[in-house]
Parts: structure tokens; sequence; C-alpha cells
């Protein structure tokens, strides 16, 4: 069996954005030349999570409506007392973002069969920033034959 990594680096945009890897994840997939297999593909922050959902312009914006809705950014959190913290003055007041991110998950694992991921015809990786804009990067690792 081999094992491919590779990572995925993006800019992301303000608060909440969405942003769809499956370009990156095919790309990574055809350069490991595994036919069959699984990809595992996952965030490397504790603001960001990977989650498979339907990149859908309409749906995006239902998404941060609800993150919003759920968890809202102006609410009381004791992460965000930067005094009580030993962190940078710059620190952001993010809690909201890392609960988020709680929820979301931080991965995904997709099977690869003859080199075609195995994802419903509106399925897409999406990576949700929760505390953007921010630079990003994202595992992907494939294992396989």
């Amino acid at each position: 069996m081999k094992i491919i990594s590779s990572f995925l680096e993006l800019e992301t945009g303000e608060g909440i954005a969405l942003h769809d890897l499956m370009p990156g994840i095919k790309d990574a997939v055809t350069n490991s030349g595994i036919k069959n297999g699984f990809v595992t593909i996952t965030s490397q922050h504790t603001t960001t999570a990977i989650a498979i959902n339907e990149n859908e312009e309409r749906l995006v914006e239902d998404v941060k409506t609800f993150l919003n809705r759920l968890i809202p950014p102006n609410d009381s959190y004791l992460h965000n007392d930067i005094a009580l913290r030993d962190c940078p003055p710059d620190e952001p007041e993010n809690a909201h973002s890392h609960l988020a991110a709680m929820l979301l998950g931080s991965s995904e694992v997709i099977a690869l069969v003859d080199g075609e991921l195995q994802l419903g015809q509106y399925q897409s990786v999406m990576l949700y920033e929760l505390d953007g804009p921010r630079k990003r990067k994202v595992n992907v690792q494939i294992y396989g034959e």
C-alpha cells in the first residue's frame, strides 16, 4: 500500500466563508497515481472545519446565517477574555469560531475507487473558514494502490 501526503494552501474570506476543496483534492488524487483506497482531508487549524456539503450559493449563505444564529459571535465567552489568557495582545475574540469548528469537525474520509472519489452528485468537500480572513492549510493524504 502507498501513502501520499500533500497540502492545499489558500487565503480565506472574511468571517465565515466556505471554500470548495474539490479541485485541489482531485489534483492530489491524480498526482498520487493511487486508484483504489481512501483519501483523508484534515484541517490544520482550530477555527476551520472540513465537511461535505453542496457548494450552492444560497446554501452557503444559509450556512453562514445558521452558524451565526447557533453560536452568536457577540455572546460572552470565557475564551474571549484576552486579559486572563497567556496570548498575544492582538489575539482575536474568536471563541464562537472554535465552538463551530468543534461541531462541524476537522476531517473527512472518502473512498477512492478506480481513481474516482466516491461522492454523490452534489457533494463537495468544503473548508469552513470560521475566523477569516486567514492563510489556511489542509492536509490531503491518499492511501491505497
